[in-house]
């Protein structure tokens, strides 16, 4: 079987130098599964743990070179009556484009339908995310609904952080009973503890490919050719509990170690002892002592063994354990990273521990030292546990916990505070204000009034007794008047907020704290709260530069992304897309760790999924809002709740999906009442949203109860109380009270106008289009509506005219501005035209782009909206014989793309999105025979 990947690996290196073509040709050999050697053992019990099962999306193999790793999956892949799909990756894999080709390629090999198409879009796709192309192979995978199979052999070659993330991706959303298998030397930075677990993640790692008895005899007696006499195979596998790599390792104990088991004398209770005291026997003093040196490292690199070391040899050495393959395992594809086995690891520590304690604890120290010295925080503060030096972990903490919180990581710097013995904390204020931010991004504000006031005390203390921090000690002032400012925002009172800000700005240069990005984060909501939105912007951006200077990301995100939603509705949607890519692209360079959790932001994955939504892409916007469901789930803070819950309704409504928009805003009006002294910000205004929604349903009177329910004055944000006063009048209108609306409107208008709310001055344009039209005033509505669409397609607004009452898109379809030529009024057009003949819109059966699932369709014969023409009966006869689009144009001698506008046009008069689909309905409606 080896010579089976080394001769795929051959065939590879004479396509180094093709040219890269925008559809590329791909190598077939690399999705050739390998065959069985009919010498190697059969691992039956290994091959049972591989099978698929609910929950499990990943089987991961990870062990050295020679564990048997291809062998084993191509084993089991030959016994499973699943489709399977297999691709042999190498180091030409290792860009995105050529990593998502051939993985929808080898889908595609094996006989995935679509997945052709998805190959083809893939090769003109400009944006490097990719986030599309993977999202349509979940969706195919998805519709297909077989129990698929892709392996990934040789994924070690994979080390492009991009690709971890877009395949971490993939992973999340992978629809039920689709299987993916990774072998690999190393194991993936992936977030493999998260799906741990969720239960995702079956691991075959090099304990669970140890042999059993039978197993051993048939490696020693079949695989390796060699004549070992039973009863010395069963001392073998009793002494090494079956370990592969045991046994390869009692090989270096002498020439004929491989075939005496006599020669292995073991204690039978401590099998790492024994592997321990071989290697290090067998190997020269140099690399012994190089052991045992490094033990202390949690992971190893020559810059960290050289330096606890005082050599310059650490590259080469840790280059000769790898080539022995002495426990030395690599954690990236350029040796550069590596750990020991934890066993093996142990046991050194506990030997040098045991030989030489001041010498351990030196270098113990030198490790943290250079942790710190490199950014290797975290890793430092788990060494210093582990090694419970309190006094450190408290010198460490005030050092780096606040860049650590702002990373995202306060609920580890808390535990880490409680852990610490109270006498440490008690009369240190950097270590008492971490403590209070924990708290906050944590969200238990109830706490932290007490803790701001003992803090002040304590300071006030030491100010008087001349203690030696006592100027460091006065710089967290600015952090307490920085903490008091948010918690006047949950308490409704901006004055304290914005005058607690505006003093943090004054002091700020003279701390040594950096604040600059969490307070002008602050300053940013306080001019968002009170509809300030130029001021706003001014102020986030200020966050983001700052926020990126001080290493905070956390903020960054949240600034970035507060800044995006603003963009979004003033009406700069590109602007709005922009500032999203441009700082997650930012985090992503700077602080991502496949190993955890995404850093995401409420704001940005909000912004994103209300951007996609508009410009009507639901899939699109259900991908970044899906993440954001979670957090729903399992509880956050109540003003993100609102957010996700809004944006979740908003894209329901748009899809039709009227009581599932009823149900998450009907949670979001209600958690913003109930909670409303926990949320720091003022959110959207649901109530408005909810409203649209009943009326959508047919019950304008519950729209009107639902708006009353809510007072003006409850409004400190302007866009939200025009937000509400627009529904006011749509509501109405539906109730035939167009004066009335007018009012409404008339003074809406001017003040969006002058402040730039761009996305409600069109709706307040259409509605009173609507509502002029009422009173038959028809030129004058035809002038507020054609205003509005000008508007609206300098901004690329689209579900928004979806979104309006049956009446207005009638309205609007009437219109000679609709009718004028560009990109986006055809694009509008056929949105009102396709909604007109499924129904008017705002169906219950309406698929989902979260769920996917469909809904039944009631159409006959006689409720067709439209009749089809003769042309389309033509292809829908020819589409019944079973021809091809080219088939078809010949025969009724057209060109292709005219066939395709028939084809698209009898899909929306049926309500279909697939040939198989139309031919159905078809028949069901009488139109075919058979």
């Amino acid at each position: 079987m080896a010579n089976t990947k080394d001769t795929i690996r051959n065939a590879l290196s004479g396509h180094i130098n093709t040219p890269v073509l925008r559809e590329p040709m791909l190598l077939t050999t690399k999705f050739l599964r390998p065959t069985s050697d009919s010498r190697a053992v059969k691992r039956e019990r290994l091959s049972a743990l591989l099978e698929s099962r609910a929950p499990k999306r990943l089987n991961l193999v990870i062990a050295p070179a020679g564990f048997g790793k291809t062998t084993l999956v191509a084993q089991w892949c030959s016994r499973v009556s699943s489709p399977t799909a297999w691709l042999s990756l190498d180091e030409h894999d290792d860009e995105p484009r050529r990593f998502w080709q051939y993985l929808i390629g080898a889908f595609e090999q094996a006989g995935l339908t679509g997945a052709s198409d998805l190959r083809k879009q893939l090769a003109h796709h400009s944006d490097d995310t990719f986030t599309e192309a993977i999202t349509g192979l979940i969706n195919t995978l998805a519709h297909d609904d077989s129990p698929w199979s892709l392996v990934l052999d040789d994924f070690h070659f994979i080390g492009n952080p991009a690709i971890h993330r877009q395949f971490a991706y993939f992973i999340d959303y992978l629809p039920p009973g689709v299987l993916i298998t990774l072998a690999s030397r190393t194991e993936p930075p992936l977030p493999l503890a998260r799906w741990r677990v969720r239960r995702w993640i079956q691991d075959i790692h090099p304990g669970l490919l140890a042999f059993s008895e039978d197993e051993c005899r048939q490696f020693f007696h079949d695989t390796m050719g060699l004549d070992i006499a039973d009863e010395d195979v069963h001392a073998i596998y009793r002494k090494t509990e079956g370990w592969v790599a045991a046994m390869q390792l009692s090989a270096l104990s002498g020439k004929d170690a491989s075939t005496s088991g006599n020669q292995i004398n073991l204690d039978e209770r401590h099998i790492s002892d024994y592997v321990l005291s071989e290697v290090l026997e067998q190997q020269p003093r140099e690399l012994s002592d190089f052991l045992l040196e490094t033990a202390c490292c949690p992971r190893l690199c020559a810059s960290l063994c050289d330096s606890i070391r005082g050599s310059d040899n650490s590259q080469e050495l840790l280059e000769k354990l790898l080539s022995q393959n002495l426990f030395l395992i690599p954690l990236d594809t350029r040796n550069e990273w590596f750990r020991y086995h934890d066993l093996f690891r142990d046991a050194l520590q506990l030997r040098v521990s045991h030989q030489d304690p001041d010498l351990a604890a030196r270098l113990w120290h030198r490790t943290v030292d250079w942790l710190l010295a490199h950014g290797h925080v975290q890793e430092a503060i788990a060494q210093i546990v582990r090694q419970e030096d309190w006094s450190r972990l408290a010198r460490v903490l005030a050092e780096h916990g606040n860049n650590l919180i702002h990373g995202g990581y306060h609920l580890p710097v808390l535990d880490w505070i409680d852990a610490l013995p109270q006498d440490l904390v008690i009369d240190n204020p950097q270590l008492q204000m971490l403590r209070i931010w924990g708290l906050f991004f944590a969200n238990r504000m109830d706490s932290l009034e007490p803790l701001l006031s003992g803090l002040e005390d304590l300071l006030d203390r030491q100010v008087a007794d001349s203690h030696p921090d006592a100027e460091g000690a006065l710089g967290l002032q600015s952090e307490i008047s920085l903490m008091r400012s948010y918690l006047a925002r949950t308490r409704s009172d901006d004055k304290s907020a914005a005058d607690l800000t505006r003093q943090v700005l004054r002091e700020i240069d003279h701390t040594r704290i950096p604040l600059k990005s969490v307070t002008y984060y602050g300053l940013g909501l306080d001019y968002y709260g009170k509809g300030e939105l130029t001021e706003a912007e001014d102020a986030l951006q200020s966050a983001v530069r700052y926020g990126q200077v001080e290493h905070k990301p956390s903020t960054v995100l949240s600034s970035g992304g507060l800044l995006a939603w603003i963009q979004y509705n003033r009406g700069d949607i590109d602007l709005a897309l922009e500032t999203c890519t441009e700082i997650r692209q930012w985090v992503d360079k700077h602080y991502a760790d496949p190993t955890q959790p995404r850093l995401i932001s409420c704001w940005q994955n909000s912004t994103l999924c209300e951007i996609h939504r508009e410009r009507n892409h639901p899939q699109l916007a259900a991908t970044h809002l899906k993440p954001l469901l979670e957090h729903v789930e399992r509880g956050t803070e109540p003003g993100q709740h609102v957010i996700i819950q809004y944006v979740r309704g908003h894209l329901a409504f748009s899809e039709g999906r009227l009581q599932d928009a009823i149900d998450a805003l009907e949670d979001a009006s209600q958690t913003a009442r109930k909670r409303r002294e926990q949320i720091v910000f003022e959110p959207p205004a649901s109530t408005a949203l909810l409203a649209r929604c009943y009326l959508a349903s047919g019950h304008p009177e519950k729209a009107r109860a639902c708006l009353d329910s809510r007072a003006d004055t409850e409004f400190t944000n302007p866009l939200h109380l025009e937000q509400s006063r627009i529904s006011e009048a749509r509501v109405l209108v539906a109730l035939d009270q167009p004066e009335r609306a007018q009012e409404i409107l008339s003074a809406l208008l001017q003040p969006a106008e002058r402040n730039a709310h761009n996305r409600h001055l069109v709706e307040i344009l259409l509605v009173y289009g609507e509502a002029l039209a009422k009173q038959e005033r028809t030129g004058e509505s035809e002038q507020m509506l054609t205003r509005a669409i000008e508007l609206a397609s300098e901004a690329g607004f689209l579900s928004l005219f979806a979104e309006e009452s049956p009446d207005l898109r009638a309205l609007l379809l009437g219109l000679p501005a609709l009718d004028e030529p560009g990109s986006w009024n055809a694009s509008v057009r056929k949105m009102l035209l396709d909604q007109r003949q499924s129904g008017e819109g705002h169906s219950e059966a309406k698929p989902s782009a979260i769920s996917g699932e469909r809904g039944p369709t009631t159409l006959n014969a006689e409720t067709l909206p439209e009749p089809l023409s003769q042309r389309e009966l033509e292809v829908l006869a020819l589409i019944h014989a079973g021809h091809a689009n080219k088939e078809i144009a010949a025969k009724m001698d057209v060109a292709p793309a005219t066939v395709k506008a028939h084809i698209r046009n009898l899909y929306g008069k049926l309500g279909v999105g697939r040939r198989t689909e139309a031919l159905a309905r078809a028949r069901e409606l009488g139109l075919l025979q058979g």
